[in-house]
Order: structure tokens, then C-alpha cells, then sequence
């Protein structure tokens, strides 16, 4: 099992860390689209954001202070899920499902990281 926890763990980690980068690579698109949802200062919020996915990803992966960790992912996690993928404002029914599965994917990885804190042992 400890395999299985050590694969996922990495997983988890590289998906936070890649989007963490991806904040500070794509700024420029990032900082249009948070604009067009209307998020107050839109490129300090990229970037903010982007800090937020780094710190909790490397939580996850070198199992430093998880807990923290996990909490800043949830902060980011769930008010983007309301402010960048609000499927009741779209009016196409593509749109719509496409935001209303990025909506349900930060609920459901709120909930998984805050689990993380549960698992005693983050040693290799």
C-alpha cells in the first residue's frame, strides 16, 4: 500500500505544482479570463493563486506541514469553484457542462487534500 500512497502522493503533487506553474507562465491569458469572471485584481490574483498552488503542492509532496498545506489548497480551491466555473451563469449547454465538471473537480479536490491531513505517516 505504501507504493500505491507514495504514486498517488506525487500525482497529486505534480497536478497542483504544474497548475502553480502554469499561473505565472500563462499570467497574461490567466489574468484576461479572471478578468472576464470579474475577480477583483485579477493579475495579483493569478499570482497569488498561482503561490498558493506551489506552496500546497510541495506540502504534498515533501510532506512538510501538510496541514497548512492542504488548508491553502481547499482557500483556493473552493471560492474558485464559485468565482472562475459558475455553471448557472452560462447559457450554451456546452459551456455550461464544461464548467459545471471543473466546478465539481475543485469540490471534490477540496475535499480529497483536506483528508490529507488524516494520514499520519508522510515519510519516504
Amino acid at each position: 500500500m505504501q507504493v500505491v500512497f507514495d504514486v498517488a502522493r506525487v500525482v497529486l503533487a505534480l497536478y497542483f505544482l504544474f497548475n502553480g506553474v502554469n499561473h505565472f507562465a500563462q499570467w497574461k491569458g490567466m489574468t484576461q479570463y479572471a478578468a472576464y469572471k470579474k475577480v477583483p485584481a485579477a493579475g495579483f490574483m493569478v499570482i497569488l493563486t498561482g503561490v498558493m498552488l506551489l506552496a500546497g503542492g510541495a506540502s504534498i509532496l515533501f510532506g512538510y506541514s501538510v496541514t497548512a498545506g492542504a488548508v491553502i489548497l481547499a482557500v483556493f480551491l473552493v471560492p474558485t469553484a464559485f468565482l472562475m466555473h459558475n455553471f448557472w451563469a452560462e447559457e450554451d449547454t456546452m459551456s455550461r457542462m464544461n464548467q459545471m465538471a471543473h466546478f465539481l473537480k475543485n469540490i471534490a479536490l477540496a475535499a480529497a487534500v483536506l483528508l490529507l491531513p488524516a494520514i499520519a505517516d508522510w515519510s519516504w
